[in-house]
């Protein structure tokens, strides 16, 4: 058990109780008492999760209700690089947070709420939570409020075997909701968020919900033969091998939207008019390409890269860094996310890294390293 995990001070999330029931190795992760794994070990609960479904206590992540005041809905948009306030009703937006150097304060997702009055459900990243809400509220004066929404636990349930979980647990029909889209449902009476999205790459769900059902909510999951309890280990070797970002590790303060990959983030009305933060900075690089580019990293053999190594080219120069690594359980040897200078980004180049002095090829790819599998909705062919 990670002693750092009881250190006084430490947050916990309302399934910690749960958790430890279960047999949870717990860890510190910012701030909270989080599970690591449970006793059937990682590796099982990342395969649990790609065969089947796999349930997660994402609660330590910041949840925010935004209203808009009377028209005002084009300029909640502006501390944002998507198009937040085109949004359709029960539609989701991954964006991001950028800052004025053209950096990122996070990567966050969005639900334009279903209804007639324009309302918003905002998701950040644990790390920051309480600057960027604060920050938000600020830059959204006199166009939007901002409610942080501390009475709400969010579980996220992601696999195959998810939609059908979900639709008997709430007696409905998913069909005809895709990929990044939401709608408010009602399970024994408790209003419930449900988003269809993710971090793993496979079909899932969000699910915010008031804290004084999680735990019973999450057992009634756990409930289902398909359901297993995952914890943040198998969580990261998961979205690693989806080639997903992590904030804090893979994009900070100091990455620019072009450097990550992110430039799909950047939409063509915000690009157009320019005026969010660090817009210069980020449309002149997504014009004419960044000085160090996020990619694939492949070591060859069975070495496996860890956060901070260095990169090189044959002579020996430093051209990178290793922002995270992992032995993708799906994909069957060890991956990494790393950064190197744009000459060197190309698909199958060959650099090198150091690993006890020894030198270790790496072959350079794209993510992600296995394809995703998100449902695009019934009518999608």
């Amino acid at each position: 058990m990670n002693a750092a995990a009881h250190a006084s001070g430490a947050k916990q999330t309302p399934l910690l109780a749960l958790h430890q029931e279960l047999g949870a190795k717990e860890t510190l992760f910012a701030g909270y008492r989080m599970p690591l794994s449970y006793p059937g070990g990682a590796a099982q609960e990342h395969r649990h999760t790609r065969a089947a479904a796999g349930l997660f206590d994402v609660s330590h992540m910041g949840q925010a209700r935004i209203r808009v005041e009377t028209d005002n809905l084009e300029r909640i948009a502006a501390p944002f690089t998507g198009d937040v306030d085109r949004l359709a009703p029960g539609a989701l937006l991954y964006t991001l947070l950028p800052n004025e150097q053209g950096g990122l304060h996070d990567d966050v997702v969005i639900a334009r709420l279903p209804g007639e009055e324009p309302a918003f459900h905002i998701t950040v990243n644990a790390g920051g939570k309480e600057a960027n809400l604060a920050y938000l509220t600020a830059a959204l004066e006199g166009a939007a409020s901002l409610r942080i929404e501390e009475d709400r636990a969010l579980l996220a349930l992601q696999g195959p075997a998810a939609a059908e979980v979900v639709e008997r647990l709430f007696e409905c029909s998913l069909s005809a909701m895709g990929f990044m889209h939401c709608g408010c449902f009602s399970w024994r009476g408790v209003s419930c968020l449900l988003s269809r999205c993710g971090y793993t790459g496979e079909d899932g769900f969000e699910i915010s919900l008031p804290t004084t059902h999680a735990e019973e909510f999450a057992r009634a999951l756990l409930a289902c033969e398909e359901v297993a309890a995952v914890g943040l280990a198998a969580r990261d070797s998961l979205r690693l091998e989806a080639g997903l970002c992590l904030y804090g590790q893979d994009i900070d303060a100091a990455t620019t939207p072009a450097e990550a990959g992110l430039g799909f983030c950047v939409s063509k009305h915000r690009r157009e008019r320019a005026d969010f933060p660090g817009s210069a900075v980020i449309l002149e690089q997504l014009r004419a390409g960044p000085p160090r580019r996020l990619v694939a990293l492949l070591p060859q053999g069975k070495a496996l890269l860890r956060p901070g190594a260095e990169l090189e080219n044959a002579s020996g120069d430093n051209i990178g860094v290793v922002t995270s690594g992992a032995f993708g359980v799906s994909y069957g040897a060890p991956i990494a996310l790393g950064y190197v200078a744009a000459a060197h980004a190309g698909k199958d180049e060959e650099i090198f890294t150091q690993l006890r002095g020894r030198r270790i090829p790496v072959r350079v790819s794209r993510p992600p390293f296995i394809p995703h599998r998100y449902y695009r909705g019934k009518d999608t062919t």
